[in-house]
C-alpha cells in the first residue's frame, strides 16, 4: 500500500513539473483538423494559411505572454470517422493543448461527442451552423468545450427566407447535402418558411462529397420553383445549377456561406451571376472594419481576401486572445472559463458573445450576390 502511494505521489510530482499538456516555458501547441485534400480540400487549405500567417505574426512579435504558438494539422477529407481519429491523435498522440478551426458539422459534432468533449480540451471555431453544436452545456456537457465564432444555419435560412418572401416568391424549393450540414440547413429553411405559412415546395437531396445531382434536378424541375435554397458545397452546388439551367429553369438561386462564393465563382464563371449567398463574416473586401484591415494587412501579397480566410482569421484572433487574458499559468479550464467571460466581445468590428450556458459565439449575417465578372456584392 505504502508503495502504490509513492507511486501516485510520483506521478503526481511528474505531472505537476510538466505543467499543462501542450503547453512548456516557450511554446503552445494548438491542433487542427480539416480537409486539405478532395473535393473541399481548398477550404481547408485557406484556413490553414492564415492560421500559419497569424500564429507567425504573433510568434515574430514575441509569442502569447512569452510562449510560441505551433500548429499541428491533420487532413480529414471532410469525412467523420477520420476526423474523429484525427482529433483523437492530436490529443492522444501528439498532445495538443487546444483545438482551432474545426471543419463541417457531422465530422465536428462526432468529434466534440466522442473526443474532445470527453477529454476536456477546447476547440475554438467551427465551420459549421449545425443546432447539435449549440446546446447549452446544461444541456449537452460535452458542448462546454466548443466555442463557435459564427451565427447558426438557422440564423443563414432565415435571412434568405425573409428575403425571398419580401421579394413575394411562394413556390421555394430545397436542395440539401444528406448529412448534419445539410440536414440542420433544410431544417432551418422549413423553420423559417412556417412562420411565413409556407412549405417547401419540393425538397431534393445529394450525397457528401458527390456531384451526382441529375435526380436532384429532375425532382425540383417538377415545380418549376422561382427560388431554390441550395444547403450544399460549392462542387454539387455548381453541377446543381448547371442542370436545372440546362433543363431550362432559372429560378432564383440562394445558398449558404460554406459554400465558399470564391470557389463556386472559379467553379461556375459567368453562370455564377446572380446567384445569391448568405455570409456570416464581414465583407472581406472592404478595409472599413478593423479585424478585416488587419486580415488584409497579414495577407499582404500571399493570396485574395475570402469569406473562410476571414472567419479563419476571427477564429484565430479569438484563441490567441482568449490564451492571452488566461495568463502565463495557463490551463485548459483557464481557458475555458476565460472564454466564458468573453460577453459582446470585439474582434474588432466583429463581436462574439459567451457565458457558463451559452455557446452561440454570433447571431451575425450578411446577405451577397454574385455580380458580373464573378465579383461578390453586398
Amino acid at each position: 500500500m505504502r508503495l502504490v502511494r509513492a507511486l501516485l505521489l510520483f506521478l503526481f510530482s511528474c505531472f505537476a513539473v510538466a505543467g499543462e499538456v501542450g503547453v512548456t516555458d516557450n511554446s503552445i501547441l494548438i491542433g487542427m483538423t480539416a480537409p486539405f485534400s478532395g473535393p473541399n480540400g481548398a477550404y481547408g487549405l485557406d484556413m490553414k494559411m492564415v492560421i500559419n500567417a497569424y500564429f507567425r505574426q504573433i510568434n515574430e512579435a514575441g509569442g502569447v505572454n512569452g510562449r510560441r504558438l505551433e500548429l499541428r494539422a491533420l487532413d480529414d477529407g471532410y469525412e467523420t470517422e477520420r476526423a474523429v481519429a484525427n482529433t483523437r491523435i492530436l490529443i492522444t498522440r501528439e498532445n495538443v493543448f487546444a483545438l482551432l478551426a474545426s471543419y463541417g458539422s457531422s465530422p465536428t459534432t462526432a468529434a466534440m461527442n466522442e473526443v474532445f468533449g470527453v477529454a476536456k480540451v477546447p476547440l475554438v471555431g467551427a465551420i459549421s451552423g449545425a443546432d447539435s453544436i449549440r446546446q447549452s452545456p446544461k444541456d449537452n456537457p460535452t458542448n462546454r468545450y466548443l466555442f463557435n465564432v459564427r451565427a447558426s444555419y438557422a440564423n443563414e435560412t432565415e435571412a434568405i427566407i425573409n428575403q425571398l418572401v419580401s421579394l413575394g416568391f411562394k413556390n421555394i424549393a430545397v436542395l440539401y447535402q444528406n448529412d448534419g450540414f445539410g440536414k440542420s440547413g433544410l431544417d432551418g429553411v422549413v423553420a423559417a418558411l412556417k412562420k411565413h405559412r409556407q412549405t417547401p415546395s419540393a425538397v431534393a437531396t445529394v450525397e457528401r462529397n458527390s456531384v451526382e445531382v441529375t435526380q436532384a434536378v429532375q425532382t425540383i424541375a417538377k415545380v418549376n420553383p422561382q427560388a431554390v435554397v441550395m444547403v450544399t458545397l460549392y462542387k454539387p452546388t455548381a453541377a446543381f445549377v448547371r442542370g436545372l439551367k440546362a433543363a431550362g429553369q432559372t429560378p432564383q438561386f440562394m445558398t449558404l456561406s460554406p459554400v465558399g462564393a470564391d470557389l463556386l465563382v472559379q467553379e461556375l464563371g459567368d453562370a455564377a451571376r446572380g446567384i445569391g449567398i448568405s455570409q456570416v463574416m464581414p465583407y472581406p473586401w472592404n478595409d472599413t472594419t478593423p479585424m478585416v484591415r488587419e486580415y488584409q494587412k497579414l495577407l499582404a501579397k500571399q493570396a485574395q481576401p475570402s469569406y473562410y480566410g476571414i472567419e479563419a482569421y476571427a477564429m484565430a484572433k479569438l484563441l490567441v486572445d482568449a490564451i492571452r487574458k488566461a495568463g502565463k499559468d495557463l490551463t485548459r479550464e483557464k481557458l475555458v472559463t476565460t472564454l466564458e467571460g468573453l460577453q459582446n466581445y470585439d474582434l474588432g468590428g466583429y463581436r462574439v458573445s459567451y457565458s457558463a450556458n451559452e455557446r452561440l459565439g454570433s447571431r451575425f449575417v450578411d446577405l451577397t450576390v454574385v455580380g458580373s465578372g464573378g465579383r461578390l456584392l453586398r
